[in-house]
């Protein structure tokens, strides 16, 4: 009886910890988050799109820049990806390395773990990107109000090529 019911707690809790199928509504919903963020935020340089896509209490665990809120991240941003200059940093995912974890309570989906590694290159007019960089990350978003919010995030391993 008790390898039964340690088979079934098993079961149940690898099916409620499993990563969403790679085919699934939801994976496909944060894929194109994440790309219509990035792309917006960081090679754009949409800055209020970014406050809007970010918590209000957003924590920014980062290996080389520390701990920043919500208004650090914010500067931060400003200052070093969307600053004026010759050479603007790009951000592009490695799709195959997208992961997606549903977060539920109760049975109700109210965020979602996604993880995966980024590129990181610099970007001239009239030239081709050039790699700078890639890192592994970590996002907690919220779905707040039918939203995707982005809450916490952990940018790590950040390795040059």
């Amino acid at each position: 009886m008790k390898k039964v019911l340690v088979l079934f707690l098993l079961n149940v809790s690898i099916g409620v910890f499993a990563q969403a199928a790679k085919d699934s509504e939801l994976f496909l919903a944060l894929k194109k988050h994440d790309s219509i963020f990035f792309e917006k935020s960081f090679n754009q340089c949409d800055i209020a799109f970014l406050e809007k896509a970010i918590h209000p209490d957003l924590v920014f665990y980062h290996d080389q820049g520390g701990i920043q809120n919500k208004k650090i991240f914010l500067e931060n941003v400003k200052k070093n990806i969307c600053g004026k200059g010759a050479q603007k940093p790009i951000r592009k995912v490695k799709s195959e390395s997208l992961e997606v974890y549903p977060l539920y309570s109760e049975g109700k989906l109210y965020g979602v773990v996604q993880t995966g590694i980024h590129d990181f290159y610099l970007r001239e007019a009239n030239k081709p990107d050039v790699f700078t960089s890639e890192a592994k990350f970590t996002h907690v978003y919220l779905l707040i109000n039918n939203q995707w919010v982005l809450k916490e995030v952990l940018s790590f391993d950040h390795q040059s090529k």
